[in-house]
């Protein structure tokens, strides 16, 4: 059923002069986006990637293309290819055995698109994937991973997060869910679909459904990242990136919101908890917006570390959640940490804020908590490039494979990222790069050096010292790091430096001071005077 009211998800209501801003900044958004895409008419020739399946691209995305930041045309040099290797195996061309970086992708997900066919109107369309998977197929890193076999998650495995009626709604085609027991959707908090202004359907006034291709893709997503998950635990692959869509981190127990319908990171973790028997495991999502529900599913369990770094605006940023006293309950108190960036864009967060919490909370939480398996919710929409709407942040792809590259140092290099969000074309398929590059041991493109000498932003400064004044007493660990919030990263570089060389040295000073006591001649003490006769002599 259809109804022309949009539904308000999350409760909250917005100025209308406000809302009429957001509104001519996204259009304006997405009207850059469009001329990109039209400017850039290469197509990745699907038949060489996916072979039968080139016909399922659907008509509207054809225009969604590669990156405009990589070479289409006469350049100054060849884009960097790797030297080809010869093929043992079917697994793009690497001796079989070898474990390397595992990548997800299926051209089933690009056909979850509006109704309306005009996918101009909305940021989270399938040029997404195609951008993004073109850009790595054009640098050759397709070639120097493992592709991961995609298929469809199980309605058991959704279930696993998600209420029996939330999967059933959300994961069936139109004839199945004729035949569903109509009492058990009526327990979920959405009763129908509504009318979006664009003409086509939506769970809400952003998230859309298409009746056909909108579930197939949307356990298509959960399935890509529940095998590649697996493969990295097991030590099939050394790590990996899936490159999926629909996002899944805001999608709660029963409720589809924010793009979101099934929560892909929050199922492949539970079924490494059920299946694999994994007993900690970290998810670090660094997405722009809040997970709600990554955070909703795990909010007592002290197994699954969930820390996210978001804007936060004390709640008025999208979706309103992740305020940074949200440590967790019961059992899975201190399992929570929200690094919940507020103050708007006076200014925006970029690099030196970015390090300063990963240098400050997120490594030496994480290495404390030791996760067997680190899942990453990798949204890039606090990349530059997107609108105030959508991030508003100015952090550089070279960061985001300089945070990947850190990660690698926990759970023997175990990371599976995973694709949230990120809508602008060039920024998410230059992040993408990079992270990938970081996964298969590349160095990561050099930060600037304006980032690198900058102290961040006192509104940074305030949230982080906020946020470990909330989580000492849960994790003592961020004491020792507290201080190097204040400085850039270089003068933190050096600090540390310092500082390892000052308990080096005290260390040295103690051992000499041991052996020193050990050494003292036993014969100093006068051989006829024994202990027995001091006493006395006192």
């Amino acid at each position: 059923c259809v109804v022309a009211q949009v539904i308000d998800l999350t409760e909250r209501r917005t100025e209308e002069s406000e809302i009429s801003k957001q509104q001519r900044d996204r259009e304006q958004f997405l009207q850059q986006q469009r001329d990109l895409m039209m400017r850039h008419t290469l197509q990745v020739g699907e038949g060489s990637a996916f072979g039968p399946r080139s016909s399922h691209v659907a008509r509207p995305l054809s225009r969604a293309l590669s990156s405009p930041l990589v070479a289409l045309g006469p350049t100054d040099g060849p884009i960097p290819i790797p030297a080809p290797v010869i093929n043992h195996c079917s697994r793009g061309g690497l001796p079989r055995g070898v474990a390397t970086t595992g990548l997800a992708f299926d051209s089933l997900m690009l056909k979850h698109t509006c109704i309306c066919g005009d996918n101009s109107s909305h940021p989270e369309h399938g040029g997404r994937l195609q951008s993004v998977w073109a850009r790595l197929v054009e640098t050759g890193l397709v070639q120097r991973c493992d592709r991961v076999r995609s298929r469809k998650a199980t309605f058991e495995e959704i279930q696993t997060c998600h209420s029996e009626a939330h999967a059933l709604l959300f994961g069936t085609n139109p004839l199945n869910r004729q035949k569903l027991d109509m009492s058990k959707l009526s327990q979920l908090p959405i009763k129908s679909f509504v009318r979006l202004p664009c003409g086509g359907i939506g769970v809400d006034s952003d998230t859309t459904w298409n009746e056909l291709h909108t579930a197939p893709a949307a356990r298509m997503a959960v399935g890509c990242v529940v095998d590649l998950a697996f493969k990295a635990a097991t030590g099939d692959i050394k790590n990996g990136f899936a490159i999926v869509r629909p996002p899944g981190h805001h999608a709660e127990t029963s409720q589809a919101m924010g793009f979101c319908f099934f929560n892909s990171v929050a199922i492949a973790t539970r079924l490494l908890q059920q299946r694999l028997d994994v007993r900690k495991i970290l998810i670090l999502d660094w997405d722009v917006h809040h997970g709600n529900g990554t955070q909703q599913m795990f909010y007592d369990d002290p197994r699954v570390l969930y820390l996210s770094i978001h804007r936060h605006d004390d709640g008025n940023f999208f979706p309103g959640t992740g305020g940074p006293t949200e440590c967790g309950i019961g059992e899975g108190l201190g399992r929570n940490i929200n690094v919940a960036w507020s103050g708007g864009l006076a200014p925006p967060m970029g690099d030196a804020e970015y390090l300063a919490a990963f240098r400050t909370i997120v490594m030496p939480v994480a290495k404390e908590f030791a996760p067997d398996v680190v899942m990453v919710s990798a949204g890039f929409d606090a990349a530059s490039g997107h609108p105030p709407p959508l991030g508003g942040y100015k952090v550089s792809p070279a960061c985001f494979g300089h945070m990947t590259q850190q990660l690698l140092q926990l759970a023997d290099g175990k990371i599976v990222l995973s694709l949230e969000g990120g809508y602008d074309l060039p920024s998410i398929c230059d992040a993408a790069q990079e992270c990938v590059r970081a996964l298969l041991g590349d160095e990561p493109s050099p930060l600037k050096e304006e980032e690198l000498k900058k102290t961040p932003c006192q509104n940074a400064i305030d949230t982080l010292q906020k946020t470990i004044a909330i989580q000492l007493s849960h994790w003592p660990c961020i004491k020792r790091t507290a201080h190097l919030a204040l400085c850039s990263a270089m003068d933190a570089v050096q600090k540390e430096h310092e500082e390892s060389e000052t308990v080096t040295a005290m260390a040295g000073l103690s051992m000499q001071q041991q052996t020193s006591a050990l050494q003292t001649p036993e014969h100093s003490r006068d051989p006829s005077e024994e202990p027995m006769d001091q006493d006395d002599a006192k």
